[in-house]
This record gives structure tokens, sequence and C-alpha cells, in this order.
């Protein structure tokens, strides 16, 4: 009689995740479509980086109102000023320099509130999918009422009520945002918490946490990576939809949505006030749905 017994897989260091998941992000040279997203992403990036080198004026300062872009402009500049390649919106501000400067409050708290998001909706994810009973139950049922509720309005109901800030835009999200990500997170675990690994993992006395976190998230990051770009691109939206509202950052910082908000009324005399921060929020959100369909491309080849 032959014997047969299952090789469990050895577990994986904190380390050797993380450089699976750089392995799959270098894999994105695969698809042309991702490395369009990509790049996108990265030139938004950039531009969010060396914001003081390239924008140039100062976003707030007042130069000349309901000045047209350049190619047609219809109002003298002042000797010795650039000329406005965005033109200037209704206080005469730059658009150019606004539209620049506003991409860093898009890519520090769009990032930041979905990761503190994913961080919330993974914990409760894998406890869960991993300790099942009453957890499951009473997570799930918050995670039900919660997602019964239009997203907008739980965003207007957190902002009107503690006012309009980062932080508060930050925490409206993570209220929003992470039981979508705990029940993504749920299912991945309830699939993978019967694996070999997992089970060779018990026997050698591991604690549950570390069994969730060293374990099982790192085979489940493929799906989680593709939802965080598509859900990132949700935040953008979601952050140039408060600013549209007035709920976004507090003025006068550049902000995108905002930009729109201020100037809407002008749309039809003075369209460049509008079109162009709502480029940059189209090519921004574009860019991280082509990276996640590029990702997604990648993982149905494996």
């Amino acid at each position: 009689m032959v014997s047969t017994s299952t090789t469990a897989l050895p577990a994986q260091t904190p380390a050797a995740a993380f450089m699976r998941a750089v392995k799959s992000f270098g894999l994105i040279r695969e698809s042309w479509v991702g490395m369009f997203g990509a790049g996108i992403i990265i030139f938004w990036a950039l531009v969010a980086i060396f914001a003081p080198l390239l924008a140039p004026h100062e976003p707030n300062a007042t130069l000349v109102p309901y000045q047209r872009p350049f190619w047609f402009a219809d109002v003298e500049i002042p000797e010795g000023m650039p000329a406005f390649w965005l033109g200037t919106d209704h206080v005469g501000r730059d658009i150019l320099s606004r539209v620049i400067w506003g991409s860093r409050t898009v890519l520090i708290y769009a990032p930041l509130a979905t990761f503190c998001a994913y961080a919330v909706g993974i914990l409760m994810g894998l406890a869960a999918g991993y300790f099942r009973g009453w957890i499951d139950d009473v997570l799930s049922r918050i995670a039900d009422i919660i997602l019964s509720f239009p997203v907008l309005v739980l965003y207007v109901i957190i902002i009107a009520t503690f006012g309009a800030s980062p932080v508060n835009i930050v925490v409206a999200i993570i209220f929003a945002s992470s039981p979508g990500i705990m029940r993504i997170v749920r299912g991945l675990v309830l699939d993978l918490r019967n694996r070999d690994y997992v089970a060779a993992a018990q026997t050698r006395g591991e604690s549950s946490w570390r069994i969730m976190l060293l374990e099982i998230l790192p085979n489940a990051r493929g799906p989680l990576i593709v939802d965080a770009c598509l859900r990132l691109g949700y935040v953008i939206i979601t952050i140039g939809v408060l600013g549209f509202l007035g709920l976004g950052m507090p003025p006068p910082d550049p902000d995108w949505g905002g930009m729109v908000n201020e100037t809407r009324g002008m749309a039809l005399a003075f369209p460049h006030m509008t079109l162009f921060p709502c480029i940059a929020i189209s090519s921004l959100i574009l860019g991280f749905n082509l990276l996640a369909d590029g990702l997604r491309e990648i993982s149905l080849r494996d």
C-alpha cells in the first residue's frame, strides 16, 4: 500500500508577501491597457510632486479676471506676465496653477482614505470569514445596515454634521467604503480558510491573527489589488462630487470639484473654467480604471 500525505506550503513572511505583490505589479508590462493607465497615474503623481516648480503662478493669486486661454485671449495681458495657458477664473486666479496644485489634494486624500478604508474593511472581513459564528453575524449585519443607505447621502450627512475638512472627508469615506471591502474579504477568506497551508499553520500553533495576516491575506491579494484600483477611482469621484456640492476642501485652496462648483454658473460664457478641472478628474479616474483592467487581464491569463 502506498501512503499519501499532503505537503503543506511554508508560511509566508511579510517580506515574501511584499515581494510577491511587487512582482505582480511588475507584470503590468504585459498589458498595454494597464501600462497606459499607469502612465496617466504617474503623470499626475509627478505633477503633484513638482507642483511648486510647474505652476506658473500662485494658485490663489488674483491676476486678470475672466481671462480666456492664451490661444484666443481677448483681454490684454499686463507686460511681463506669462500667458495664461488655461485662462483664469472669475476671481482672476490662474486655472493651470490651480489644476496643478489641486492634483496634490486628490492624490493625498484619495489614497489615504482608500488605504484607511481597506485597513478597516480587511480586519472586519478577516475576522468575519475566519471566526464565523456570532462575530460574522454582528459584522455582517453592521455592513448590511451601512450599505442599505445611498452612499452620497451618508457622505452628506457625515460632513454636514461634523463640517467640511480633509479629516472628516477621510472619515466619511472610511465609514461608507469599509463595509463593501469587508464583504469582498469575507468571501475570499471563506474560500481560503480550508486550504492546506492554513491547516498547517494551525497545527504549528500559530495565532489566529498571524494566520489571517500572513497566510490568508497574501493569497487574497489579487482581487483586492484590482478592487483597490477601482475603488480609488470611486473615491476620486467622491472627492470631486463633495467639492462640487460645497462639502469638499475648505476654500480658497484649489480643489478640482470646488473649481467646478465655483464657476458652474459661467460654464456657457466661459467654458474653460469648468472644462479643465473636469478633464483632470476624468483623466485620473480613467488611469485607475485602466490600471485595474490591466491587472484583471493579467490575473485571468494566470
